[in-house]
């Protein structure tokens, strides 16, 4: 919360020196023709600092109305494929890595710091780091890296979550059954006594590192050694989970498309015409803001119909 903290004061202050102080030189993200088109407008646009949070139902619409698509077929079942492949070979993979883990102490070391660099906080901290270089050096894109970072960190947080809490899947370390023990709708009371109990799938560790670094390669492309660096700390933060019991190896095929889809999602806004025509139509149908009133503070939502 520090963290996010941090990176809202840092985003709110580079946005009210905007007016005051020329920012450094932006790079577009765009590499094909229509998004030249709009390179001089990314140079310019800043979230506000509100919008990391403000955006989540945005956020929300826009991955229901682009994942379900016919198009999408493939994918949607490239990725149930590969989670029943996964599936099959779940207690072989866990007892062999288990076997791993325990026997090399190098390997339980590194296991656990990949572990760690997976789990949120490093995330947070990646997007503090963007904003406050956004604010002192009055650039525009670092503020907006940092921004929608946290931003895509939490709406596919609570997308997994959710799914977490539906699903109930035992982690390897202290399942019940060869595979772990599934328990769809779980009794939430027992959930959250028993977390690791039920929150195995999808894996939340595997979605927020992807999510990130997703969100920094479309926004530094040319960082050329951003994109190798990035996908293998999070194939090592797979591989690390699965060593310390955190995780199967078939709660990831899902959680990668969450961060992906995520991802994309926060570092192409509807502002920057990351959405068609169509989808803009019907997002702009939600909004949420922060308001203050005589009765005290919090969010409006509206809903235009």
């Amino acid at each position: 919360m520090l963290l996010l903290l941090i990176t809202l004061i840092a985003i709110h202050l580079g946005k009210a020196q905007d007016s005051t102080v020329n920012s450094q030189p932006v790079t577009p993200r765009a590499t094909n023709a229509s998004d030249t088109v709009q390179s001089s407008a990314q140079q310019e646009y800043v979230p506000e600092w509100h919008s990391l949070i403000t955006k989540l139902p945005e956020d929300w619409v826009r991955f229901w109305n682009t994942a379900f698509r016919e198009e999408n077929i493939p994918l949607i079942a490239g990725i149930t494929v590969s989670t029943a492949a996964l599936l099959a070979t779940d207690n072989q993979t866990w007892r062999a890595a288990d076997r791993w883990y325990t026997s090399s102490p190098t390997v339980k070391n590194a296991s656990d710091l990949f572990e760690y660099m997976g789990d949120g906080r490093p995330q947070f901290g990646l997007s503090a780091a963007f904003a406050a270089y956004g604010f002192i050096a009055s650039d525009r894109r670092a503020l907006r890296t940092g921004s929608e970072i946290s931003e895509a960190i939490l709406a596919c947080g609570v997308v997994v979550q959710v799914l977490k809490h539906i699903t109930g899947r035992e982690s390897p370390y202290l399942s019940t059954r060869p595979g772990g023990r599934w328990d769809f709708f779980p009794n939430q009371i027992q959930y959250h006594k028993h977390v690791p109990a039920y929150d195995a799938y999808p894996s939340g560790h595997i979605a927020t590192a992807l999510t990130t670094v997703t969100v920094v390669v479309e926004n530094y492309p040319e960082w050329w050694w951003a994109r190798p660096l990035g996908y293998t700390i999070v194939g090592l933060i797979g591989i690390s989970m699965g060593n310390t019991g955190i995780h199967w190896y078939s709660d990831y095929p899902l959680g990668l498309a969450l961060g992906y889809s995520f991802g994309m999602i926060a570092a192409h806004p509807r502002e920057m015409g990351g959405l068609k025509s169509e989808q803009a139509s019907c997002d702009s149908k939600l909004s949420i803001a922060p308001r203050i009133t005589p009765e005290g503070a919090g969010f409006a939502i509206q809903f235009a119909f």
